[in-house]
């Protein structure tokens, strides 16, 4: 089941991941939210232990970034 969050707005998204190649070469792993469960580009996911869930107070839009 992937982790969803509401943000202040009342929208549910869900968290997905997908693993890319940056241009050096090195694997990278990228998090996303996106309104429904399932979707094309990624894979839904749990939120890790070392990241946070940030949002936007102008427009509600949520981000995942490392723990300080």
């Amino acid at each position: 089941m992937a982790y969803k969050h509401q943000n202040s707005k009342g929208t549910t998204y869900y968290l997905h991941k997908t693993d890319v190649t940056l241009r050096g070469g090195k694997p990278q792993t990228i998090y996303f939210f996106a309104k429904v469960e399932k979707n094309d580009k990624g894979e839904p996911c749990d939120l890790p232990e070392d990241r946070v869930v940030k949002e936007n107070p102008r427009n509600g839009f949520l981000t995942v970034s490392k723990k300080k």
